[in-house]
């Protein structure tokens, strides 16, 4: 018996008066070529940021690449192009420079030709013990990994949300779902980061924009050379490879390592009198 009805036949040979099998919907997507992403990274010489554009590139994907730092950043797009990126773009570029966002941001789609994922990859650690004696740092580490992503994502928000699509994707970090005495003042620029990304979710998932906020743990890359135990942080092209995955899967939330995930609802879990005493 055949597995066909008369429905998958849409239309006949015009030489024969044979009916012709029409493709399904799944064997379409398989067979049509896939189109390049259009894909404006920020931050784009951060560790994270440079693996997930190693495996966009190689994949042929679009590129427009920013960072304050010419030479890293030049290497980095030389990188890009010989991987395999269809375009690769790039803009020098202070970001924590909020005026400056609209201009740049413009620039960079109309490279770009549209808009498919920006990545957001700009933060900093920062020095817990020095910003706890001096505010003037605490405020760099805060406008850095907050008020800069902000400025970023609400322009980003807007173009996407007028045009009904778009994904936005930014690291914060799993620092931000508890202040702990070892790293409160950056913990708390990334709480406000994903309290921001949840909100801005809320607000224009219904426009046909994804919003996604990424957590990862500590991972090893440049800014955490030298950190205690960091020859144990998760591998860098193994959590860009996840990030990648979770991106064009349209997660909302992802813990990087999943571990995290069951890690940190662990230690949030922790009653506020024990967890004070605790040294983490």
């Amino acid at each position: 018996m055949s597995d066909f009805s008369a429905s998958d036949f849409s239309a006949v040979d015009p030489s024969t008066q044979e009916p012709l099998l029409q493709l399904r919907a799944s064997e379409i997507a398989a067979t049509a070529p896939r189109v390049p992403k259009r894909i404006l990274v920020l931050g784009a010489t951060s560790g994270i940021a440079e693996a997930c554009c190693r495996l966009w590139a190689e994949r042929g994907d679009s590129l427009f690449l920013v960072a304050r730092d010419p030479e890293k950043l030049s290497a980095v797009a030389a990188d890009m192009h010989t991987r395999g990126a269809t375009y690769v773009g790039s803009a020098i570029a202070n970001l924590d420079d909020t005026a400056g966002h609209p201009e740049l941001l413009a620039h960079a789609i109309n490279s770009l030709a549209g808009l498919d994922i920006a990545f957001l990859a700009l933060g900093v650690l920062g020095d817990q013990s020095q910003a706890e004696r001096n505010f003037a740092h605490a405020a760099e580490i805060l406008h850095t990994n907050f008020a800069a992503p902000a400025s970023l994502l609400t322009w980003l928000g807007n173009y996407c949300a007028q045009r009904h699509s778009g994904t936005l994707a930014a690291l914060s970090s799993v620092a931000g779902d508890r202040g702990r005495k070892s790293n409160y003042v950056y913990g708390s620029s990334k709480a406000g980061l994903t309290a921001f990304l949840g909100g801005l979710r809320n607000r224009i998932d219904r426009d046909g924009v994804r919003v996604m906020t990424i957590k990862p743990g500590p991972v090893r890359t440049a800014m955490t050379e030298g950190m205690k135990g960091s020859e144990k942080f998760a591998d860098g092209n193994e959590v860009a490879a996840a990030i990648v995955k979770a991106i064009d899967d349209g997660t909302d939330v992802l813990y990087v390592p999943g571990k995290w995930r069951v890690i940190m609802a662990v230690i949030r879990a922790i009653p506020e009198r024990i967890f004070k005493k605790l040294n983490l």
